[in-house]
C-alpha cells in the first residue's frame, strides 16, 4: 500500500513536471483495432460514469447529450491525430527558383492537449526550413502542426515530432521548430500562474549553427500586422 502511495505521488509529480519519456506518442499495438464508431460508444459510457459519479443529473436538457458530445470530440477532434491515416498529404515540389535562403512560417495557431491532465495547451509555432532542392507547399506545414498538436502532448515532444516529419518531407536536416503555448493545467489549476507560457525549440542541421538560429529568431521577432 505505500508502494502504491509513492509510485502515484511520483507519477503525479512527474505530470506537474511535464516530462516525456519518449519522442514517440506513446500508443498500444492494439490502438486502432476498434473503429471510430466503436470508440465513440465506449467513451460515451465511460463519460457517463464519470459524470455520474461526480453527481450530475444526467436527466436534465442541458446534460444529456454531454457524454455522446465528449466521446465525438475525442476521437474526431481534439486527438484525431492519433490515427496514421488523419496524417496529412504532403506534396513536395522542385525548388525551380533555386531559392537558398531561409523560408519561415510563423505564428501558426496550434491547439493541443496536455497528456497529464487533459487540459487544453494554446500557443503558435514557428518552423523554418532551408531548402536542399525540395520545397513544401505553405500549409502543409500548418497541417503538420495541427496534426501532431491532436493528440494528448508534451510541448516538447510534439516540437520534435513536427521537425522529424517535415525533415522526412522535405529530405533535410535543416529544419526548426519553436513554440510558445500557454498550459492551462498550469494556468487553470495547481499553481494558477496565468501569465506564464512555455516556450521550446527543436533545431536539426544548420539551425544547430548560431548564426542561422539567430536569423530564425528574429525572423519570429518581426511583427505582422496586415490591417
Amino acid at each position: 500500500m505505500k508502494i502504491d502511495s509513492t509510485l502515484e505521488k511520483q507519477f503525479d509529480e512527474l505530470g506537474d513536471d511535464h516530462v516525456s519519456a519518449s519522442e514517440d506518442t506513446p500508443l498500444r499495438e492494439d490502438a486502432f483495432v476498434l473503429n471510430d464508431d466503436d470508440k465513440i460508444e465506449r467513451i460515451k459510457d465511460n463519460v457517463r460514469d464519470i459524470l455520474l459519479t461526480l453527481g450530475l443529473d444526467l436527466d436534465d436538457d442541458s446534460l444529456k447529450g454531454t457524454p455522446n458530445r465528449v466521446a465525438k470530440m475525442f476521437v474526431k477532434e481534439i486527438f484525431g491525430g492519433l490515427h496514421p491515416d488523419r496524417k496529412p498529404k504532403s506534396s513536395t515540389f522542385s525548388n525551380k527558383y533555386k531559392y537558398g535562403e531561409m523560408l519561415v512560417e510563423k505564428n501558426i495557431t496550434l491547439y493541443s492537449t496536455c497528456e497529464h491532465h487533459l487540459l487544453p495547451i494554446v500557443g503558435r509555432a514557428h518552423i523554418a526550413y532551408i531548402s536542399n532542392g525540395t520545397v513544401v507547399g505553405l500549409s502543409k506545414m500548418n497541417r503538420v502542426v495541427d496534426y501532431y498538436a491532436k493528440r494528448p502532448q508534451v510541448q516538447e515532444r510534439l516540437n520534435i515530432q513536427i521537425v522529424r516529419e517535415l525533415q522526412k518531407v522535405l529530405g533535410t536536416d535543416d529544419v526548426a521548430c519553436v513554440i510558445d503555448a500557454k498550459h492551462l493545467c498550469v494556468n487553470s489549476r495547481g499553481i494558477r500562474d496565468i501569465e506564464s507560457s512555455t516556450v521550446t525549440a527543436e533545431y536539426g542541421g544548420k539551425f544547430k549553427e548560431e548564426a542561422v538560429r539567430r536569423e530564425f529568431l528574429d525572423y519570429i521577432k518581426l511583427e505582422t500586422n496586415f490591417q
